[in-house]
């Protein structure tokens, strides 16, 4: 039998469950978010771009692992409704970190993978975050094209990041070979929707407002530091 406690926030939701990964699905209308444990402990390997893709402090003793999908709305409802709040009160404060991971739902959305391909090109010229901040504000723009390489291209020319590399970085592959990582990473952990957080081995998941967000980090944080 699974063990749960409930936390009460903006008129939501928050269920901990101790044993095992449950399954979920969060529809568009819903204002649940469930958080529970992860049945492993399973974790990212190291990449060379891992570094570039993290925002806040490497000592914050929070980590929050992002699994997202440049194509997904609900994503982009987090980058622009929560991210902001998140970054001020959590990242730039020292309290947390947190780690992009790529899972491109490609049975829905046809433009993804390409696009997280792009990001890590970009974030091989420590260019990751500008180049995640304008994908997902062109998001309309570019996921219903037949091919998006151009409409790449010049995105990632519009926040300085030079050509030549870029196009040699997706020639070559090795962007590819990441986010297949990230994505092996996400089914290990049985994680099926983005936005998804694993927070230390704990999994959030949906567009969460910052006030779902505060009570489960105010709470990990002053266990970890008894502040």
């Amino acid at each position: 039998m699974n063990t749960a406690k409930t936390y009460g926030a903006a008129g939501a939701a928050l269920m901990l469950v101790i044993f095992g990964v449950i399954a979920w699905m969060r529809s568009p209308a819903s204002d649940t978010v469930t958080m529970t444990t992860l049945a492993s402990t399973n974790r990212p390997a190291a990449d060379p771009m891992m570094e570039a893709r993290t925002k806040g402090k490497p000592e914050a003793p929070i980590s929050i692992y992002e699994l997202s999908d440049f194509q997904c709305p609900f994503c982009k409802q987090f980058v622009d409704e929560t991210l902001p709040a998140l970054e001020e009160e959590y990242l730039a404060t020292g309290k947390a970190r947190l780690i992009f991971l790529n899972h491109p739902l490609i049975q829905i959305h046809a433009n993804a993978a390409q696009a997280a391909e792009w990001a890590m090109c970009a974030a091989a010229q420590d260019g990751f975050w500008p180049m995640h901040d304008r994908l997902f504000e062109t998001q309309d723009d570019w996921k219903g094209l037949s091919n998006p390489a151009a409409h790449f291209m010049s995105l990632a020319e519009s926040v300085d990041l030079e050509r030549e590399a870029l196009q040699q970085c997706i020639d070559a592959g090795v962007a590819r070979s990441i986010v297949a990582g990230d994505v092996r990473l996400a089914m290990q952990n049985r994680i099926s929707s983005t936005p998804t957080f694993i927070i230390e081995g704990g999994v959030l998941q949906g567009a969460a407002p910052i006030e779902q967000w505060r009570p489960i980090l105010d709470s990990i944080y002053a266990a970890k530091t008894g502040n």
